[in-house]
């Protein structure tokens, strides 16, 4: 893939950082998911084939689809107390330190170089010390794919599954727009060493419970047409017992996705009283991004997600109302006639 020089620069001082430093602490946004998983059980051994001290740590523990990952890797989950001893800290699949969480004064506070590893949009302000970036990348293990190669450091088996597991996680199985050339040809090489996709795919997508199929049901309740049926909205309340249902929002996405006509969906889900995640997925030129900043969030033009502090009919409501005035002011065909 071509690069500009001034990124091909900025990739070899993150490269730099990496060989320089002996401490390194990999972290990502909260809630992670098998993009950011992915690419920190693959940097994890890379890291340590360098002889570097490597530690994970997150604000969430990853689900336990992932476990093909985390009985091999050491995943950390922040209780709170001291940040472990560092001298850069990476923030994988995500560049604004705020989606660590609560983690992100204790990082912010330490005396440790900063460095992104990511492929969405960058904020307007760069705060970090080095930065391996590109978002024409379909993932984040892609780029640590590719600073394997560049350290000329080979995949482990577990770095391999890391990879593959951030590819097919944010490509939704090589059916995405995001499914380029170079996608399709490193997970070629990666079956060619070894790797079973098989396996990978039953333990992600075929260990529901039991509940799974009436949760999908129960969400599919709260589905809504806007703008010609152009917009989906699907707005999930709390359970009766006042928990958030247990449900992969990539399931109902993708069913109300497979509508002819619609082009947007934003599935609303209420966490608890007065919070609200969204989660954002276009089938055209609509960017997300672009609306899901709006609301603080941010993520892909076709992807994105952001969390709101309201009611969930609120949410709703000021979601369709942003999403119909970025179609107006973007002259989105069909929304307005």
């Amino acid at each position: 893939m071509t690069r500009t020089e001034s990124a091909h620069q900025a990739d070899q001082q993150a490269l730099r950082m990496l060989l320089d430093h002996e401490r390194i602490l990999l972290t990502g946004h909260v809630r992670p998911d098998g993009d950011c998983i992915g690419a920190q059980a693959a940097l994890y051994p890379v890291l340590k084939a360098l002889g570097k001290q490597v530690r994970i740590l997150n604000s969430h523990l990853p689900e336990a689809q992932f476990d093909y990952l985390t009985t091999e890797i050491p995943f950390d989950v922040d209780d709170g107390g001291a940040v472990p001893e560092h001298d850069v800290v990476i923030l994988l699949d995500c560049s604004e330190i705020s989606r660590t969480q609560d983690l992100a004064p204790r990082l912010e506070a330490f005396d440790s170089k900063k460095m992104v590893i990511d492929h969405h949009i960058l904020p307007e302000h760069p705060w970090w010390d080095a930065a391996y970036v590109d978002t024409s990348a379909s993932a984040t293990g892609l780029l640590v794919y590719r600073i394997a190669k560049e350290l000329g450091v080979p995949l482990s088996p577990v770095a391999r599954k890391g990879v593959f597991t951030s590819i097919v996680s944010d490509t939704g199985w090589f059916k995405y727009s995001n499914t380029d050339g170079e996608t399709l040809a490193i997970a070629a090489e990666l079956v060619a060493q070894g790797l079973h996709p098989e396996a990978i795919y039953a333990s992600i997508y075929q260990r529901k419970p039991a509940s799974h199929p009436m949760a999908v049901a129960n969400a599919l309740q709260g589905l809504r047409y806007h703008a010609r049926g152009r917009l989906a909205t699907i707005a999930v309340p709390l359970a009766p017992d006042g928990s958030s249902p247990d449900l992969d929002s990539d399931d109902v996405l993708d069913m109300v996705r497979s509508v002819g006509q619609v082009e947007v969906v934003l599935f609303v889900r209420e966490m608890q009283p007065g919070v609200c995640k969204l989660s954002a997925r276009s089938k055209t030129d609509f960017d997300v991004n672009r609306l899901a900043r709006q609301f603080g969030g941010g993520g892909h033009a076709k992807a994105s997600g952001a969390t709101l502090s309201m009611p969930l009919a609120e949410a709703e409501r000021q979601l369709v109302a942003a999403a119909q005035a970025q179609a107006k002011a973007t002259a989105c065909l069909g929304w307005l006639e």
